[in-house]
């Protein structure tokens, strides 16, 4: 009979269920369910929604001010009387009586004619307003924070897988120089500067690392979610590019829908309305009073021993004219009047603030771009420069030293080039920020630069197209790895072995005059 296989304790159980999991591929997120979670977690912008919901409530009550007021009373008095006859027949009498008042009444006050409750509920819709621009500029904020953390993150996985590679490159490098001075084919000199390089590109190792956890701890913290793995960029990495590609185009939007310049707009209809609230102080008001009251003395009253109950019904028109208050009116309105220039100065500083933005933003987006298709000629070059001085090393027209810089200048501009792309991504985001317009739908186009199971996904040409289709819910990140460029065509260097020159003909002496 073949043995029963054993049982595994629940502790050993538990413990290969783990180790299973942890051997499965990590789970990377998109930018776009980071913003979802940052929403959900950033205190900033928590507050942000709470200020909100505040503002919208407050501006809701300036409403009230057009709305009918109605009022329940009651109440129950007991008055005790003492009377005491000064003249007549009786003087010198006195008398003491009791009796309760008991009433109940309902009044209502509509206005009619109040031009400051209107000017006051004018604001209050404006106020709405506001508080709206307030939270789109609390949105785009986080929407640039997450990808600006998010694209931290990326940019020191690149220079640390970078760095290791540069490390491999050297430490492949220190080794061929030793084998050349035992073999007596070079000096100690090259063995020395390739250490030395492979010292330092472990301190820059060891830092790399330190900044990548760094920067992870602000993306976790930002994102509220422990452990966050972004999504790298597909290869090969196709860039979006911003359209219309007229820088004026995008300041003229910007006066038009940028949440400052609302913001600042409103506030000057407030202001205008402010001077109309002063205003109505010379104005007269008009209410309409409607009411129902009963009173009842079941004892009678002071002048009278007889119960009696009264059930009045009242219906009228209140009218006021302020006449003279003590230039109280008069210096407020020349208040609201200098707030109004004030506001009206706001507003201009704003759209010149937000033109200014979104130019300086506009032109370095192109800037970037620009540099994204010079660095990657560079690094086409530096991959070119590099193989060139290590075969003059091997022929022995190049020294170490030449190879070891050439390696720096090409890992420095592999790392020159990934951060380049990921400020051009960066930048699109940040240019729509300053123009006003971004959205959440705009981190589509950036979504759709990134790697997804491992294929290439469709890029869109320009951002103001962005593919609106869902991201998916969850990708397998694979290593962080820096897009090659094909290096540009060269020809074969194939130098010609060095001659040695000749000795030059000795000089021929002539012998000085004897004197």
């Amino acid at each position: 009979m073949p043995p029963r296989p054993r049982l595994l304790p629940l502790s050993a159980a538990l413990a290969s269920v783990i180790a299973t999991l942890l051997a499965l591929p990590a789970q990377g997120q998109t930018l776009n369910e980071l913003y979802d979670s940052a929403r959900g977690y950033d205190a900033t912008y928590q507050g942000a929604r709470a200020q909100y919901d505040a503002n919208v409530a407050r501006a809701a009550q300036a409403k009230a001010g057009i709305l009918p007021a109605v009022g329940l009373t009651a109440g129950v008095n007991r008055s005790n009387l003492d009377i005491d006859t000064l003249t007549g027949t009786s003087r010198g009498a006195s008398a003491s009586r009791d009796f309760n008042t008991q009433n109940v009444g309902i009044n209502a006050t509509q206005p009619l004619y109040r031009p400051a409750n209107w000017a006051t509920y004018e604001q209050g819709k404006r106020q709405t307003e506001i508080a709206l621009a307030v939270l789109t500029t609390a949105e785009q904020d986080l929407i640039v924070r997450v990808s600006q953390a998010y694209f931290d993150v990326l940019a020191s996985q690149d220079s640390l897988a970078l760095v290791r590679a540069q490390k491999v490159a050297v430490a492949e490098q220190l080794a061929s120089a030793k084998r050349n001075f035992e073999v007596g084919t070079s000096t100690i000199t090259d063995s020395r500067e390739a250490q030395a390089r492979y010292d330092l590109v472990i301190a820059q190792e060891i830092a790399a690392e330190n900044d990548l956890q760094v920067k992870k701890i602000m993306l976790d913290q930002l994102v509220g979610r422990p452990g966050s793995v972004p999504v790298p960029l597909a290869v090969p990495v196709v860039l979006p590019t911003a359209q219309p590609a007229d820088i004026n185009a995008w300041v003229a939007q910007a006066d038009e829908v940028h949440p400052a310049i609302q913001q600042a707009r409103l506030g000057l209809d407030v202001a205008g309305l402010e001077v109309q609230k002063a205003q109505a102080g010379h104005k007269p008001t008009l209410d309409a009073n409607l009411g129902y009251n009963v009173t009842r003395n079941p004892t009678g009253t002071s002048t009278s021993t007889v119960g009696t109950r009264v059930n009045a019904a009242t219906v009228g028109v209140t009218f006021n004219l302020p006449l003279f208050a003590g230039f109280a009116t008069e210096n407020r309105i020349k208040e609201t009047l200098a707030l109004e220039d004030q506001s009206r100065s706001v507003l201009d500083g704003t759209r010149r603030s937000v033109a200014q933005a979104t130019r300086a933003a506009y032109l370095g987006l192109v800037s970037g771009a620009g540099q994204v298709k010079a660095l990657e000629a560079a690094e086409a070059s530096s991959q070119s420069a590099l193989d060139a001085n290590k075969l003059g090393y091997q022929v022995g027209v190049r020294i170490n030293i030449d190879v070891l810089n050439s390696q720096s200048q090409l890992f420095q501009t592999k790392r020159d080039l990934a951060q380049a792309r990921y400020n051009v991504l960066l930048g699109n985001l940040k240019l729509r920020q300053a123009n006003g317009t971004l959205t959440t739908a705009d981190m589509n186009a950036i979504n759709a630069t990134l790697a997804s199971n491992g294929s290439t996904p469709a890029v869109p040409s320009v951002t103001t197209t962005p593919d609106r289709s869902p991201a998916p819910s969850s990708t397998t990140v694979t290593p962080p790895s820096i897009p090659v460029v094909p290096p540009v065509p060269v020809q074969p260097f194939n130098p010609t072995p060095p001659a040695m020159p000749t000795a030059p003909v000795p000089p021929v002496i002539v012998n000085p005059p004897v004197r």
